[in-house]
């Protein structure tokens, strides 16, 4: 399918984690950051629907300070396991732009000040050298090269903790730890950007990218770039939140009382429904 020639595209996600106790836990309280945002530039929510069981439990839906749609639950006792499945449709509307957002945005600390996963060392600062363009979009540009160029792609090297040091160091990683460099790299040389995550049409896991923050006229947008592959994001790519960096929108994480040793299973589909 021709994705960047369509003018309006329908996807369906279907996304699922399960936890799995060798013995019964109490006070599981879980954080859920996976129902798409309600409009991200030309993506828009049109439905969702979160469904928990194996376990009485009350949950709260916010949104937090970029926006995105974060879900707490809490069950007093799990007697074997508890099951979240996501189902959502969503439309992109394409001409309607990317996100835009007010100028204080380019000079958001947030997203220029470096965080525990993307503090720089000597070696990043190296790299970052080399990326500074006559523009903020196209030091983002170069920005995305190089961390493309740095990472070999190997599954299972790196953790949610790895730091982009550690990654940079190692030379091999996943799509968090290539975005997690790219924004090291932006934020050294001045352009404030935010990590990503979400899916790619065709990726068989979650994927995770980068948006760099760039003056528009009057406004600052956000333009997406997809280290890992070494590209701008396209149609295919559907958000699920933004933030400064994994931590603070890991699709789930939590905390429950009881013996070590949980497993977690997890699946994820999400199909072109319609393309115009």
């Amino acid at each position: 399918m021709d994705l960047d020639g369509a003018r309006r595209i329908g996807f369906h996600v279907e996304q699922s984690f399960r936890y799995a106790y060798r013995e019964p836990v109490t006070a599981l309280a879980q954080k859920l950051v996976v129902v798409p945002r309600r409009r991200h530039g030309d993506l828009y929510r049109r439905s969702h629907r979160l469904a928990v069981t194996g376990a009485a439990h009350a949950r709260r839906a916010r949104l937090d300070a970029a926006g995105n749609t974060v879900v707490r639950v809490v069950a007093a006792r799990v007697e074997h396991a508890v099951e979240f499945r996501l189902t959502a449709t969503l439309d992109r509307v394409v001409g309607d732009g990317p996100p835009n957002l007010p100028p204080a945005a380019l000079r958001d600390p947030r997203l220029l000040r470096a965080t525990r996963l993307t503090t720089p060392d000597d070696a990043l600062r190296d790299l970052a050298a080399d990326c500074a363009g006559p523009d903020p979009e196209r030091t983002a540009e170069q920005a995305c090269a190089a961390a493309h160029t740095a990472l070999t792609y190997e599954y299972g090297v790196t953790s949610v903790s790895t730091t982009a040091a550690q990654a940079l160091a190692g030379g091999r990683g996943v799509c968090q730890d290539s975005a997690h460099i790219m924004l090291t790299l932006c934020r050294l040389l001045g352009v404030p950007a935010r990590y990503v995550s979400g899916h790619l049409v065709g990726q068989g896991g979650t994927h995770a990218w980068v948006e760099a923050l760039v003056p528009r006229g009057d406004r600052a947008v956000a333009l997406a770039f997809d280290p890992c592959h070494g590209r701008r994001a396209g149609n295919g790519y559907v958000t699920v939140a933004v933030g400064r960096d994994y931590a603070d929108v890991a699709p789930t994480s939590g905390t429950y009382v009881g013996a070590p040793g949980g497993t977690l299973t997890g699946s994820r589909k999400v199909s072109v429904v319609s393309v115009e």
